[in-house]
C-alpha cells in the first residue's frame, strides 16, 4: 500500500522554527493509528477484493455462500466455541449492541458497568430508552469498577475493552459459571487482541472496523446457549424493530447466524472482511494477533515508563489496554490539557508521523494510540521519537 505523507509545515518565524528540537529522521511507513477504522492489514491493496460478489444479490447463492464463509472464518480466527452462533448485523458494533440489549433485557434485574463514553451510552439505552430495573456502576476514566462486587445473577451489560479509555478487564478474568443472569459484553476493541472466556459470555459484539481493520457499518454478534433459550423463552415488552428482530414465531432466526443477513450488506466489505481473517489466519491466529497487539503497546508503555511527562490513563498495569493506549500528559507547566493535547496531534498529523491520535471527545486530554494486530511495531518505533519531538516544541512555545 502506496504512502503519501503532507510536507512538514513552515513555520512563519524563521527564528521559531530554529529553536525548535531537530525532527526525527525516519516517518513511519504507515502513520495511521486510529482507533476506528483502523489500519488495514500490512500488504493490503486493492486486488485483495478480487472475489468480491459486486453486482449480485447478497441472496444469491454465491452471495449466501461468501456470507457463511465470512461466519467461518470470524469462528476459526477468534476460536469461538460451536456452542455459540455468530451473525452477521447491521450499524456496526453499536447496532450488535442495542441488538442484543433491546431483544435480551428485561426478563430480570440488570447492572450496567460503565467506566467510558461507549459504556455510559449503554447506561442511557438501559435507563431512559429501556427504563429498565438497573444499578449503575461507575468508575472514572483510568479506573475498573470492582469485578468482585457485580451481582452476576442481574444481566450484566458491559464493554469488555474500553475504547475511549484505554481500560480493559484483565486477563484471565470470567464471570461465574453459577452465575443466574446474562452477560454482554461489548468487545469491540477487545476481540482479535485479548483472549475472551467465551463460555462465561452469553452475548459478545464487535465491529468489522477494529482490530482486523475491516471496513466501517456492519457489526457481529456471537450468542451463547443461554442467550438463544431467553430469546426464545422471554418476549421484551417494548416494539422491536426490523433489524433488532432475532426470532421469528417464537424461534431464533437461524438464517441469520448462516449469512442470511437482517439487511443487505455491502459485497465489498464482505470480501474484505475475508481478506482480513484470511491475513490472520495465515500469520499463525488469534496467538499471533494477540502477540502483535501486546508488542506494539509495550513499545508505547515502556515510552511512557522513560519519561515523565506523559503516562497512561489506565492506573493499573493489568487493566491497560493493549490495543486502544490512552495517554495523558503530566507535565506541571501544561494549564490547558485539551489545547496541549490537540497541538501535539496536530503536529503530528502535519509531519505525517501519526493520523487521528486525539483523545475522543468525552476522554480526558490526551492522546490515544491505536495498537491492534494491523499496526507494524516498526510504525509504533518510528512514530514515538516523533511523539517526544511535537512534545518538547509545544512545551517550547508555552
Amino acid at each position: 500500500m502506496t504512502e503519501t505523507h503532507p510536507p512538514p509545515p513552515r513555520a512563519a518565524d524563521p527564528a521559531a522554527e530554529a529553536a525548535l528540537p531537530p525532527r526525527p529522521a525516519r516517518l513511519p511507513r504507515n502513520p495511521r493509528f486510529s482507533s476506528g477504522p483502523c489500519a488495514k492489514p500490512p500488504g493490503w491493496e486493492p486486488g485483495w477484493l478480487g472475489r468480491a460478489s459486486l453486482g449480485r444479490s447478497h441472496r444469491s447463492g454465491e452471495g449466501k455462500a461468501r456470507l457463511a464463509e465470512a461466519i467461518d472464518l470470524t469462528r476459526a480466527l477468534l476460536e469461538v466455541p460451536e456452542s455459540h452462533r455468530i451473525g452477521i448485523v447491521p450499524a456496526s458494533d453499536t447496532g450488535a449492541v442495542e441488538m442484543a440489549m433491546w431483544s435480551l433485557l428485561g426478563a430480570r434485574p440488570v447492572e450496567m458497568l460503565a467506566w467510558e463514553s461507549f459504556g455510559e451510552g449503554w447506561v442511557t439505552d438501559a435507563v431512559k430508552q429501556l427504563r429498565l430495573d438497573a444499578r449503575v456502576t461507575r468508575a472514572p476514566y483510568g479506573r475498573l469498577p470492582d469485578l468482585g462486587a457485580v451481582d452476576w445473577d442481574r444481566d450484566v451489560v458491559l464493554t469488555w475493552n474500553g475504547t475511549t479509555s484505554g481500560v480493559r478487564v484483565p486477563d484471565g478474568f470470567a464471570p461465574p459459571a453459577g452465575r443466574e443472569g446474562l452477560v454482554i459484553a461489548d468487545a469491540t476493541s477487545a476481540a482479535f487482541a485479548q483472549r475472551l472466556p467465551w463460555e462465561a459470555l452469553d452475548a459478545v459484539t464487535f465491529s468489522w472496523q477494529k482490530v482486523m481493520g475491516g471496513e466501517a457499518a456492519h457489526g457481529v454478534l456471537v450468542l451463547g446457549p443461554r442467550a438463544v433459550e431467553r430469546l426464545e423463552g422471554y418476549a421484551p415488552p417494548w416494539p422491536l424493530p426490523k433489524i433488532f428482530r432475532l426470532t421469528s414465531k417464537g424461534r431464533l432466526n437461524e438464517g441469520i447466524f448462516r449469512g442470511e443477513t437482517i439487511n443487505t450488506p455491502s459485497m465489498l466489505c464482505v470480501e474484505d472482511w475475508i481478506a482480513a481473517m484470511r491475513w490472520g489466519l495465515g500469520i499463525g491466529g488469534l496467538p499471533a494477533l494477540i502477540a502483535r497487539a501486546d508488542a506494539n503497546a509495550q513499545a508505547v508503555w515502556d515510552f511512557c515508563a522513560g519519561r515523565d511527562w506523559i503516562a497512561n490513563l489506565a492506573e493499573a498495569p493489568e487493566t491497560r489496554s493493549n490495543t486502544s493506549v490512552c495517554l495523558r500528559f503530566t507535565d506541571g507547566r501544561i494549564a490547558d490539557g485539551a489545547a496541549f493535547a490537540k497541538a501535539v496531534a496536530r503536529r503530528l498529523e502535519a509531519e505525517g508521523a501519526a493520523w487521528d491520535v486525539g483523545s475522543y471527545r468525552d476522554a480526558p486530554p490526551g492522546l490515544r494510540v491505536w495498537c491492534g494486530a494491523t499496526v507494524e511495531r516498526e510504525d509504533i518505533d518510528a512514530m514515538l521519537p516523533w511523539l517526544d519531538w511535537a512534545y518538547r516544541a509545544e512545551i517550547a512555545r508555552l
